[in-house]
C-alpha cells in the first residue's frame, strides 16, 4: 500500500507482459495495482527500493517458456527525482536472475518511456519495436481462400514452427531474442494468465505456413500470429481465424511488430487502430563463451 498514496493516486506499472494487454486502463486502478503488484506468492520474484522508511521503487519478474527466461512484469518508479532508483531495481533483478538460473531478462515498456534509457544503460538491449493494435467487436470476412485451412496445433509441431519463425523474424530480432530452438521456447510469451489459449496452424506444401494463438480473458481477447509470407489470402485467413474464435469478446488486442507492415494494414483494413508503441528490450545474464576453433596442421615427415 506504500505505492499507493492517499487521494488514491496510482504509481504506474512501466512494464507490459503479452497477457495483460487491454488491462491498463482499468476503471479500478486500486484494484488493479494490488492484483498485479502483489505477488509475492504466484511464482514471481519480487523487489523493492527503500529510502528509510519510504519505499521509493518496486520490480517484479517471472519465467517466461522456462527459467531460462525471465520478464519484468512489474517497474514501478516513485521517486521521479532520483534515476538510481530503477537502475539498481534493474540490477539486483540481473543478478538474481544468473543465480536463479536466468540466461535472459526481457523488458517490454512504452517506445517513449525514459525507462529504455535506463535500462540500456543497465545493459539491456532494444531489439523490437511493436504496435497496439486494438478493435472493438470486428467481424471475420471469411473471404480467405480455401487452401489455408487452419488445424489445431501438436506438439510434433513446435520445430515446424520455430522454421516459420526463422522465416517470419528478421535475423536481428532472432540474434537477440531467440537465435536456436532451446532459446526460443525458452522466450514464449503466455498470451493470458488463465487457461483456454489456442493455437492453429496452416500448412502449405509440407511446412507450417502459419501460426495462430488466441486466449479470452472475459471480455478482453487476444491473438498474435505469424506468416511465412505476405500474402494476403494466407494473412486473411489467420486473422479471420482469429476474429471467429473470439466472438464472445467485445474487445480484441495484438501487438504487431514493426517489421510485420504487411500484417499491419492489413488488420487496420478490418477496423484496427493502434492505441500504442512498445519497445522490447533484453539482456543475457550469462556471457557465451566461444570454443575454440580447430584447425589443421601440415603433417611433419621427421627422418629415420
Amino acid at each position: 500500500m506504500a505505492l499507493v498514496s492517499y487521494d488514491g493516486h496510482v504509481y504506474p506499472n512501466a512494464a507490459l507482459t503479452r497477457d495483460r494487454i487491454g488491462t491498463e486502463a482499468s476503471p479500478h486502478p486500486l484494484e488493479t495495482a494490488l492484483e498485479q503488484w502483489f505477488s509475492f506468492a504466484t511464482g514471481r520474484h519480487t523487489w523493492i527500493s527503500i529510502k528509510g522508511a519510504t519505499l521509493r521503487g518496486l520490480a517484479s519478474a517471472r519465467r517466461r517458456g522456462s527459467k531460462a527466461a525471465w520478464e519484468v512484469d512489474c517497474l514501478i518508479d516513485a521517486a521521479e527525482d532520483d534515476d538510481s532508483v530503477l537502475s539498481g531495481l534493474l540490477d539486483q533483478v540481473v543478478t538474481d536472475a544468473a543465480r536463479g538460473g536466468a540466461e535472459k531478462i526481457f523488458l517490454r515498456v512504452r517506445a517513449d518511456s525514459p525507462v529504455v534509457e535506463t535500462a540500456v544503460r543497465c545493459g539491456f538491449a532494444p531489439y523490437l519495436n511493436e504496435r497496439l493494435l486494438a478493435a472493438q467487436a470486428p467481424e471475420a470476412r471469411g473471404s480467405a481462400s480455401g487452401q489455408h485451412k487452419l488445424r489445431r496445433w501438436s506438439r510434433s509441431d513446435a520445430y515446424p514452427t520455430f522454421r516459420l519463425y526463422n522465416r517470419w523474424a528478421p535475423e536481428t530480432v532472432r540474434r537477440v531474442e531467440a537465435a536456436t530452438f532451446r532459446e526460443w521456447q525458452h522466450a514464449r510469451e503466455r498470451v493470458s494468465s488463465r487457461r483456454g489459449t489456442q493455437q492453429r496452424v496452416i500448412e502449405l506444401d509440407g511446412q507450417i505456413a502459419g501460426w495462430l494463438r488466441t486466449a479470452a480473458d472475459g471480455e478482453i481477447g487476444r491473438f498474435d500470429l505469424m506468416a511465412g509470407s505476405t500474402d494476403a489470402d494466407l494473412l486473411d485467413a489467420l486473422i479471420d481465424g482469429a476474429l471467429e474464435r473470439m466472438r464472445e469478446q467485445s474487445a480484441l488486442f495484438t501487438l504487431v511488430p514493426r517489421f510485420a507492415t504487411s500484417l499491419g494494414q492489413r488488420l487496420e483494413e478490418r477496423g484496427f487502430s493502434v492505441e500504442g508503441e512498445y519497445a522490447v528490450l533484453a539482456r543475457r545474464t550469462t556471457k557465451p563463451v566461444e570454443l575454440p576453433q580447430l584447425a589443421p596442421t601440415p603433417i611433419q615427415s621427421f627422418p629415420t
